[in-house]
């Protein structure tokens, strides 16, 4: 299994940068790979990606979520294997910090040769970036949600 940690420091509150994350469906929005997520509930997800060319689909259950510290999941059917959290650290009242950990497990040879050459982590930094010109440029969450999932 791949694993990917990657964090950015971004110029909003804490508050800010968590209430956008659970904003899934507009994910696709700054996450390359991500064509769309259809949110069913407040803890199940449907995602499309298109990874190398190669369009998966795959549910994904939300495990925990905490308001302005964590959200965590994990897929539970489809074309893809993973788990993941993103966690919000606050640096100070306009500033935070986001953190990305995801365990993945690559599918055929291209995706595990890109695997051994850091292709995933490449992709997290780059949608992290992308994050944090989209959230900084607006000013401001386009919506979110306050509730807690316990683990």
């Amino acid at each position: 299994m791949a694993q990917i940690t990657e964090s950015i420091d971004v110029d909003v509150p804490v508050t800010t940068a968590y209430n956008q994350w659970t904003q899934f469906e507009t994910l696709p929005e700054f996450l390359d790979e991500v064509e769309q997520i259809v949110q069913r509930d407040d803890t199940h997800l449907h995602w499309v990606v298109n990874v190398g060319g190669a369009e998966r689909e795959f549910d994904a259950e939300i495990t925990e979520q905490h308001p302005d510290e964590r959200v965590a999941w994990k897929s539970v059917g489809g074309d893809a294997q993973h788990a993941g959290v993103v966690t919000f650290h606050k640096l100070s009242d306009t500033s935070s910090r986001v953190t990305v950990q995801l365990d993945w497990e690559p599918e055929g040879m291209l995706e595990t040769l890109g695997s051994l050459v850091g292709a995933g982590s490449h992709a997290v930094r780059k949608d992290l970036k992308n994050f944090k010109e989209f959230i900084e440029n607006a000013g401001h969450e386009t919506g979110a949600w306050r509730g807690d999932v316990p683990r």
